[in-house]
């Protein structure tokens, strides 16, 4: 017996191991590399195609305890995480390269996981099978998919540049975090004073586009946490300098006062050779992306190891086809698992192959499969996706929002947050008991 994972991405990699880890046989299939997607770079599993970051590292925010939830389910990809980690201030980011390659190299030693490659082009039948295609799902299962559930959506998603770090002039740039978080060096800053800005804002939104398909391209429909900085600043001047750009928590030490606009470079590796444009997103052409970047002085000289891109995701209406544990609601032995199913965010998505692999053994043992509690932050994202009473479906990520109020809630943010994170790793913690989650 086994059980099908469709896809080596990070939902697909953790299901899969999740699978491994209670002795049963996984037969994973992975397109790459006989074929990749436009947003694909690499062989490897798990690539990370947007940003190095997996975000906030603090238990108390919702990204934190998101990751610590994972970590006591048994995560194979937040160990992964740890042993490929670059410097971030208070966020958890990994060395892209270093971090696939540990996922492959650890998928492909186990011995109860067989890797198949090769594009899956329909849902085997009778078999219990996890899709985790990802939000490219190529073009012949997206259609097997639509026409299995009659419906599909779809928004896009953008990556940010890369720079060589040899190419950044520190004249210009300075290295630290902002309100003093992390080792001071973990972001290298690009301060503008406001002329400078002016002239960067007024470039960017006149800059020309890269052409988009299957879509309007005069009105895409664009996932917020994600947008292109183009399309951001179109919102008006100001609105970088309160996003991406903010200059709050940093003083220029060089002047020995706060920027009027800030870009922050983050390492993309642990050598620190390249680094990433923190939330500049973007589909400008090109050679659009060199003159426009180039205007911001500390990279006047930039050499762009990798430009920006914008690509299709997909994902499923899931409130109308998924239950709580993944499973689809006509069939418990199918599941979907990561974007695909609107969750949105690196580790959201390994977090869904996590419940998916656990329930997907759970059906092969004749068991009932979980769900876990609603005030855990996997657990209020599955009851989110498969909530029919969700309109207008988008995807989401972990928040405080999607959790149910605290009976005495905190004024302070910060207490707050502690408050959500407490409650919901009490609860976590005596559910894996009482569940037996780990067999």
């Amino acid at each position: 017996m086994h059980i099908n994972v469709i896809g080596a991405g990070l939902a697909g990699c953790e299901a899969a191991m999740q699978i491994a880890s209670r002795k049963i046989n996984v037969h994973l299939y992975e397109m790459k590399p006989q074929k990749k997607t436009p947003a694909h770079h690499t062989d490897m599993f798990a690539e990370l195609v947007c940003s190095n970051s997996l975000k906030a590292l603090r238990v108390e925010s919702a990204a934190g305890l998101l990751k610590e939830e994972m970590r006591r389910l048994n995560s194979f990809l937040m160990r992964c995480a740890d042993t490929c980690r670059v410097p971030a201030g208070g966020a958890l980011a990994v060395d892209r390269e270093l971090f696939s390659a540990a996922a492959t190299q650890g998928i492909k030693n186990n011995p109860y996981i067989k890797v198949i490659n090769t594009e899956v082009t329909k849902i085997p039948e009778n078999e219990i099978t996890i899709v985790a295609s990802g939000p490219l799902t190529s073009e012949p299962l997206a259609e097997y998919i639509k026409n299995m559930f009659g419906t599909s959506l779809s928004f896009f998603d953008a990556a940010a540049p890369i720079v060589m770090a040899d190419s950044i002039d520190m004249e210009y740039a300075f290295f630290a975090s902002r309100y003093d978080k992390g080792d001071g060096e973990d972001y290298i800053n690009c301060p503008m004073n406001k002329e400078e800005y002016e002239i960067f804002y007024n470039a960017l939104v006149c800059a020309e586009r890269a052409p988009l398909h299957d879509c309007d391209v005069n009105n895409p429909k664009v996932y917020e946490g994600c947008m292109p900085v183009e399309v951001m600043a179109q919102r008006g001047e100001g609105t970088l300098r309160f996003g991406p750009m903010k200059p709050v928590g940093l003083i220029n030490p060089k002047t020995g006062h706060r920027p009027w606009a800030v870009l922050q470079l983050r390492k993309e590796n642990t050598a620190g050779a390249t680094y990433n444009l923190v939330g500049f997103q973007t589909n400008l052409k090109f050679p659009e992306q060199k003159r426009v970047f180039s205007l911001i002085p500390a990279l006047h000289n930039a050499e762009f190891a990798r430009y920006g891109v914008m690509h299709r995701n997909t994902f499923l209406n899931s409130p109308k086809i998924l239950n709580s544990d993944y499973s689809v609601k006509e069939n418990n032995h199918l599941f979907f698992a990561g974007q695909i199913t609107g969750v949105e965010g690196y580790m959201e998505s390994a977090s869904s192959g996590i419940m998916a692999g656990i329930n997907a053994c759970r059906i092969l043992n004749g068991k009932k499969t979980l769900t876990l509690p609603e005030t855990t932050m996997i657990g209020a994202l599955s009851a989110y996706i498969s909530n029919p009473s969700v309109d207008k479906f988008q995807p989401m990520g972990a928040n405080f929002g999607v959790l149910p109020e605290l009976e005495n809630r905190p004024r302070d943010k910060r207490e707050r947050g502690a408050a959500y994170s407490q409650r919901a790793l009490e609860n976590l913690d005596k559910f894996i008991i009482e569940n037996a989650v780990g067999d």
